[in-house]
């Protein structure tokens, strides 16, 4: 098939067809599933015919690029969410941030003990690189994880009177996203180490110095306004930047796009609008990576067994973040059924979890098969996300989170 009809005919599946089923659904959960659901799907039905051209190169292009402006707007909303100024209602900084720790080091726990003492049993599971405890605490992240991104998109769809519990859950999450990019770093760090690829360069060398300076600049123009024109062009070299400079050290372009966002000066994100470059990366270019990640997930790891398999981490993975809020409540004296209002959305998984489950299979810290279950676990919980806090917060003893802190 010609190059450019390759291109419309991807484009169509994964961004057409995709918006088409989710507008058929009534938008009932997150777009971002749609896409790598379908890739999925036709993965396990044997994949398109190879004469069709798909995935294409073109499209694989803007796929990547959509991924990297997901990131670097990911990194954006933590900073932008770690600037803004303390709501006048809520639970404390303090409380919030002890919170966030044990809901992200239980389901860590519990998703990394299950890998290694578990599932490391199945020999599709053993990572490729065969360094079993790294594979577990990969897994670990993954479980752990919070979708970002799409939390803050379902944060928006909710209610008035729901927000509150919204709010806070995104507060959390901010936390356990940072710590899920710093955790990525290293393990890959690591599993570089034991390969024996610390030997820097001077490419490396100049590309430790990238993210000091991007530090550097962030005080140095705190309060520098740019031009529009001018900020448009200092946004993507900071992502080209970090991207590069990640990528120089081994690491994934991810991370360096992710820092980025983080490291943008604060006069600068007050002018970006972080909302619209995120849904025009996440409802335009992004699905194409998506639908092309599960479409090119081995059609062998996908199969009965690796639904039993998911459901098992998502039994585990859901059970931890419960047991994590319960143990540790971000509401002080907020009611139980409010707690786990909050800890559904928390265990959400995403986008968050697909990126990181990519970076981890393309180190080698996990197998297809373990891709496919992440994947997999992904969907799962994104899907049950919007059900599962409709029927709590439905019940008439559920007050606002705003109401329970005071």
């Amino acid at each position: 098939m010609h190059a450019v009809a390759a291109f419309l005919l991807d484009a169509a599946l994964f961004i057409g067809l995709a918006w088409v089923i989710w507008r058929l659904c009534r938008r009932t959960f997150p777009f971002a599933i749609v896409p790598i659901a379908m890739g999925l799907a036709i993965a396990g039905a044997g994949g398109l015919p190879a004469s069709w051209g798909v995935p294409s190169p073109g499209a694989q292009t803007l796929g990547w690029v959509g991924v990297l402006l997901l990131a670097f707007t990911a990194g954006m909303e933590t900073r932008h969410s770690m600037a803004a100024a303390p709501a006048q209602h809520g639970p404390s900084h303090r409380r919030v941030l002890a919170s966030a720790v044990v809901a992200m080091l239980l389901p860590f726990a519990a998703g990394a003990l299950l890998s290694y003492y578990v599932l490391d049993g199945l020999a599709a599971w053993a990572p490729p690189a065969g360094n079993a405890v790294l594979g577990a605490l990969a897994v670990g992240l993954c479980v752990a994880v919070s979708a970002l991104p799409v939390l803050i998109g379902i944060v928006r769809e909710l209610d008035a009177a729901h927000r509150p519990f919204g709010r806070i859950a995104v507060r959390i999450a901010v936390i356990d996203d940072a710590v899920l990019w710093i955790g990525l770093a290293g393990l890959l760090l690591v599993a570089q180490q034991g390969a024996g690829g610390l030997a820097f360069s001077r490419w490396q060398a100049l590309a430790l110095c990238v993210p000091v300076l991007m530090l550097a600049a962030g005080r140095a123009f705190a309060r520098w306004a740019p031009p529009l024109p001018v900020l448009a062009l200092l946004l993507v070299a900071y992502l080209a930047a970090g991207a590069w400079a990640s990528a120089q050290l081994g690491l994934h372009e991810l991370l360096g796009a992710y820092f980025a966002g983080t490291a943008l000066p604060a006069a600068w994100l007050r002018r970006v609008p972080i909302e619209h470059i995120g849904r025009v990366a996440l409802m335009v270019l992004a699905p194409l990576f998506f639908g092309h990640s599960g479409l090119k997930v081995a059609a062998d790891a996908l199969d009965w067994g690796t639904l039993q398999i998911a459901g098992l981490v998502l039994v585990v993975s859901v059970a931890a973040k419960f047991a994590a809020v319960l143990l540790y409540p971000p509401l002080r004296e907020g009611r139980r059924r409010d707690t786990l209002a909050i800890g559904t959305l928390l265990q959400c998984k995403g986008l968050m979890e697909i990126v990181a489950a990519t970076i981890l299979r393309d180190a080698g810290l996990i197998s297809e098969f373990a891709f496919a279950v992440l994947t997999t676990l992904a969907v799962l919980s994104t899907l049950m996300t919007g059900p599962l806090f409709r029927w709590l917060v439905r019940h008439p003893a559920v007050r606002t989170a705003d109401a329970a802190a005071t």
